[in-house]
């Protein structure tokens, strides 16, 4: 259904004196603190988590070497969606209009719409962080106490008892960091560089980071993650995070939370022979996933449906 004169009849009369409500500023690319962006040309992407070898055992003396294998423990598949979104002019309306120029008015609105879903597509994966019917490469939730091993074990990246953001749940949270193993079970070398929280943490994310000395007490005690360097990239807030107790510590884990661009935005425009419309639409094409759950720590105090 095209945009008709009917819908505009106030921008056709003389005397308005404003239009608004479609010029807002927005929350824009923050999914680019969370996710590495790549190029894709394929219908989708898969990435494959390799198990190395375990710990060397001890050889005795004229005993036969130890031989070990290496598998491929699980993919992670990233299926591209494709976002679009239309609208149409009559030819009556455009002719019309007698103040400014409808096609800019409301392409840019339709910008701000396909930037809108970009947005919380990318905030999903973390809102569905725990959902046990969205499940990554090794077949649970990202943040899970059971995350399954090759050698049979299972590894957590989330707190063991789900707390509120303060310097003990986030210093137990970093400590938890540091023993993230790989899936033959050594130990990695491993940490927390930036958390992600929703608007409602900020001041608290703020005084605990940022304080010289520990919050919230009369100790003379120095803010030890301050001091220590943890978490170098601070925090970043993200608008678009439903629950509004989570936070997410993102570590230095390669090949973590990734966005495939497969067609970047484009728009196009074009009018209609028969009624004289002037269509307009923007489309793009892309996802947002993650391929190494040892990416990103959480708090555990998150929805599960």
């Amino acid at each position: 259904m095209a945009i008709s004169r009917q819908q505009l009849t106030k921008e056709l009369e003389p005397g308005l004196n404003a239009l608004f409500g479609l010029e807002y500023s927005r929350y824009e690319n923050e999914h680019a603190e969370i996710y590495q962006t790549e190029t894709s040309d394929r219908a989708f992407e898969e990435e494959v988590m390799l198990s190395g070898f375990g710990s060397a055992p001890v050889k005795q003396e004229g005993a036969a070497v130890v031989f070990d294998q290496a598998n491929e423990a699980y993919t992670a598949r990233y299926t591209h969606e494709t976002i679009a979104l239309a609208f149409a002019i009559t030819e009556e309306a455009i002719e019309d209009n007698l103040y400014d120029r409808l096609a800019g008015r409301y392409t840019r609105a339709l910008a701000r719409s396909m930037s809108n879903t970009k947005q919380v597509k990318a905030a999903a994966v973390l809102n569905q962080a725990q959902f046990t019917s969205v499940t990554g490469g090794d077949g649970v939730p990202l943040i899970s106490n059971a995350h399954p091993l090759a050698n049979g074990n299972t590894f957590s990246n989330r707190l063991a008892t789900a707390a509120d953001l303060n310097e003990t749940s986030l210093e137990q949270s970093l400590i938890d960091i540091a023993g993230f193993v790989d899936e033959r079970g050594l130990r990695i070398a491993v940490q927390g560089i930036k958390m992600i929280i929703p608007k409602e943490l900020q001041f608290t994310a703020e005084r605990i980071l940022k304080s010289p000395l520990r919050v919230g007490t009369a100790d003379n005690d120095i803010n030890a993650i301050g001091n220590m360097g943890m978490l170098p990239q601070g925090y970043r807030v993200n608008h678009f995070l439903t629950d509004t107790d989570s936070f997410f510590i993102l570590t230095d884990i390669p090949n973590g939370f990734k966005n495939f661009e497969r067609a970047p935005l484009r728009t196009a425009l074009e009018g209609d022979f028969d009624t004289g419309n002037v269509r307009f639409k923007a489309r793009e094409r892309y996802s947002f996933g993650y391929s190494d759950p040892r990416c990103v720590f959480g708090n555990g105090n998150l929805p599960t449906s």
